[in-house]
């Protein structure tokens, strides 16, 4: 769980929150705010684990946004936290990696315009890096698993995504 700051044209900072399961790489949820306090941010966590299927631990770190209401909530739920030495960023190296990601292969490409520009892009993102992008620690699969296409099936053709910025490649039958 991170929070990471997304500057846009007009100089506004806005912040975008992740939840990310370690075991497929996969971003479970993620909210944008230009005002991230508490309240929102156990919200935000109330979004994610919605149905009582909450995990058990919950890696974060020691950022202010993580105050007493969000605390309460982690306690209600029954998920215990791990918090991250302070400025031990390797501590938590998934979602770090992550936030990398999103940034170099997403945001460095666009110019966000307000909160819910953000959000729409962002949405694009995942599902390109969901069903799309591959991972070396998923032994080159995506957080989605996908079928495998044998050749037989049809041409390879490319199938752009994220705006054109990325594209996906199948097999399609001519």
């Amino acid at each position: 769980m991170r929070a990471a700051a997304v500057p846009t044209l007009r100089f506004q900072i806005l912040y975008v929150f992740l939840v990310l399961a370690h075991d497929r790489r996969r971003i479970l949820h993620f909210g944008v705010t230009a005002h991230p306090t508490a309240e929102w941010t156990a919200q935000q966590l109330r979004e994610a684990f919605p149905w009582d299927g909450a995990p058990r631990y919950l890696l974060r770190d020691r950022d202010r946004i993580f105050g007493d209401d969000f605390i309460a909530q982690v306690k209600a739920m029954g998920i215990q936290q791990v918090l991250a030495a302070p400025r031990s960023p390797w501590q938590r190296a998934y979602v770090e990696r992550v936030i990398g990601t999103i940034r170099r292969e997403c945001l460095d490409h666009m110019i966000v315009f307000n909160a819910g520009g953000l959000s729409r892009n962002l949405h694009s993102f995942l599902r390109y890096y969901h069903g799309s992008r591959t991972h070396l620690g998923l032994r080159k699969d995506t957080p989605d698993p996908r079928p495998i296409q044998e050749p037989e099936v049809g041409r390879v053709i490319s199938i752009p995504e994220v705006g054109g910025l990325h594209h996906c490649y199948e097999r399609r039958a001519a």
